[in-house]
């Protein structure tokens, strides 16, 4: 059976709260992944972030798609060289910080405008530079330690949020968020079809016909009269959303909008993702009938 990002991300996620060995209140670098990684037994006692990686990928069948190394900067020139390597948050990517990429590494499991969510081995939860476990992390997306992402070559396709990985094949670009739910579940076919399909319930498509297209963001404004915007109500006073005093009808109002706000907020959205007005992610969430 074929090896899939989600394999890596399970292998990963499996992890969280392990830790390394401890020496009379000292964390010591010692744990199970180096000597379990063919060619990085060496590494024991030294710093092991991009070991747990190699683990990881060694774990889920991904071996031949990620560095065997326990040096981030390595790393870096190894998806470098294959020219699979991005700024953009990638889903089962390596991601990898500091100058140069150097410092430290982790694998991205999702990703929103504002923020990346990994799996980190020799870190910790109090942000100090002493790693000793394994966290899932949440960081700022744009932060300036993060140097990019490596994109391993999944036979399935990658889900990553570069625009330049438009038309690539077995590209799913998702420029905005992303998560384990978006990964394609078998093999590319070696086109740009993964990528065109995504694109498409971006700009309004949708994989069945039986759910209201997304009709685009700017659809939702003042004065907007529509049987979609009845049908959209209806689906949130079903989810328990209901905003409205009486309704829901065809005319956008502010009470469709605090509505959709309500279930942008179910959805677990916040800020700028929690405006009110639909996106497609949450609209194809919604499951909103056509007439």
């Amino acid at each position: 059976m074929t090896a899939t990002a989600a394999d890596l991300i399970s292998a990963a996620r499996g992890e969280i709260g392990y830790q390394e060995g401890n020496d009379d209140g000292d964390w010591n670098n010692i744990q199970k992944y180096s000597p379990a990684v063919p060619d990085l037994e060496w590494s024991q006692g030294e710093a092991w972030c991009a070991t747990f990686v190699a683990w990881c990928a060694q774990e889920s069948g991904n071996a031949s798609l990620f560095p065997v190394t326990a040096s981030c900067a390595e790393g870096v020139s190894w998806f470098s060289e294959r020219d699979r390597f991005t700024e953009y948050p990638v889903i089962g990517g390596q991601v990898f910080f500091g100058p140069g990429g150097g410092s430290h590494t982790g694998i991205c499991v999702a990703y929103t405008d504002s923020t990346i969510t990994t799996v980190e081995g020799n870190t910790n939860d109090d942000g100090s530079a002493e790693g000793d476990g394994v966290y899932l992390k949440t960081r700022d997306r744009r932060s300036s330690r993060i140097y990019g992402y490596g994109v391993p070559d999944f036979a399935e396709g990658v889900v990553l949020a570069d625009p330049e990985w438009k038309g690539r094949p077995g590209a799913v670009v998702f420029t905005e968020e992303a998560s384990e739910s978006d990964l394609p579940s078998g093999p590319s076919s070696g086109t740009a079809e993964p990528s065109s399909a995504r694109d498409g319930a971006e700009d309004g498509g949708t994989a069945d016909a039986a759910y209201e297209p997304f009709p685009g963001a700017e659809f939702f404004h003042d004065g907007q009269d529509s049987p979609v915007v009845t049908r959209m109500g209806e689906r949130l006073v079903a989810e328990g959303c209901s905003a409205y005093a009486e309704g829901p009808g065809p005319r956008w109002s502010d009470a469709d909008r605090e509505s959709f706000r309500n279930w942008q907020h179910k959805l677990g959205d916040g800020g700028a993702d929690a405006d009110g007005i639909p996106g497609p992610r949450q609209w194809a969430a919604l499951k909103v009938p056509r007439g």
